[in-house]
């Protein structure tokens, strides 16, 4: 088996988040689920922009942010994604690229437009989404480069882009090709809603040992186990995993590998901002770890750091220094 010369290649949703701040009364008024994600068509998403106040566009996509942070970290990375050939998918393409992160696939002509989430950032830094998948649910398996898979040492995969049926043939396609490969595949869940409508599908992944790393926070967790006490949650679903990462909010994250329990406290934040992202970022920083070759309890901390910046300041791709942020708390 050659050594790969990629560190990270990731498919996922690429779209643009559109976010402004707002009440919590908006939130009730124009009946979201507060700090979730909701599937919206093209009505529900005019309806939901013409009420959101001045807002930001900034690039976004779980899968995309989680790169955006490996590659300000150093990694190399690449990105699988469908855009539309209008003015979002040429922001995002710019912007991926920007960062450094590969991106090549082609983008696609006519509707739908390219994806956007429609966020609503509440006083404490929740964050409510609104997802129009758009042209980012026609991500066809002909899409993928298998070469480049199986190029980097890690396959990652957001749980988000299960729904619509191209990018979840295209997914196990990938998953095939990363395996036949001999290279790792991680996997984040991504919303306990999407558990909801797939969770069959990601316990069978589990089962058959299709995932070597799989990310969580506790509220999925606990969807995906169908256990709400957290420490019965883990004993259920880490022998079955090799590399499982549960968040915990303010209360920090647990790793569980081969029978070995490792923890983290939160890293200290001055004040949160805005939460988008933050288990985009986490997920960014231990993998890093993990392809450099760090131990568990290290991959931890430096997701820990990597979520503390997000969560400082409004959006999903990291503002400050990265390499710098982690070289002064860890050395």
């Amino acid at each position: 088996m050659s050594q790969p010369t990629r560190d990270v290649i990731a498919i996922g949703n690429a779209i643009v988040d559109v976010m402004a701040p707002c009440e919590d009364a908006l939130i009730e008024r124009l009946g979201m689920t507060r700090g979730g994600m909701t599937l919206i068509d093209t009505a529900r998403a005019h309806e939901l922009y013409e009420a959101m106040g001045p807002a930001r566009e900034i690039s976004g996509g779980s899968a995309a942010n989680t790169l955006a942070g490996l590659a300000a970290l150093g990694a190399n990375c690449a990105f699988i994604g469908q855009v539309a050939q209008d003015q979002l998918g040429e922001v995002f393409a710019h912007d991926i690229r920007a960062g450094g992160i590969a991106f090549e696939t082609p983008a696609r002509a006519g509707d739908p437009p390219t994806a956007r989430c429609l966020i609503f950032v509440t006083p404490d830094g929740q964050r409510t989404m609104n997802t129009f998948l758009g042209a980012s649910q026609f991500l066809p398996p002909a899409a993928l480069d298998e070469a480049a898979i199986a190029d980097a040492a890690v396959l990652y995969l957001e749980g988000y882009l299960w729904d619509p049926e191209e990018p979840r043939a295209a997914m196990r396609r990938a998953i095939g090709a990363a395996r036949n490969a001999g290279r790792k595949v991680a996997f984040t869940l991504s919303d306990a809603f999407v558990i909801e409508r797939h969770g069959a599908d990601f316990r069978a992944m589990i089962e058959t040992g299709d995932i070597d790393i799989l990310f969580a926070n506790h509220v999925e967790l606990a969807a995906l186990t169908g256990e709400d006490d957290f420490d019965a949650g883990l004993a259920a679903l880490a022998p079955k995993v090799p590399l499982l990462v549960v968040t915990c909010s303010e209360k920090g994250a647990v790793a569980v590998a081969q029978g070995s329990r490792f923890s983290v406290p939160a890293e200290p934040v001055e004040r949160v901002v805005d939460t988008t992202g933050a288990g985009d970022l986490f997920a960014a920083g231990f993998l890093f770890g993990h392809v450099r070759g760090r131990p568990v309890d290290e991959c931890l901390r430096l997701g820990a750091i990597c979520a503390s910046e997000i969560i400082s300041h409004y959006g999903a791709r990291p503002e400050a220094d990265l390499k710098a942020l982690v070289a002064e708390r860890v050395g």
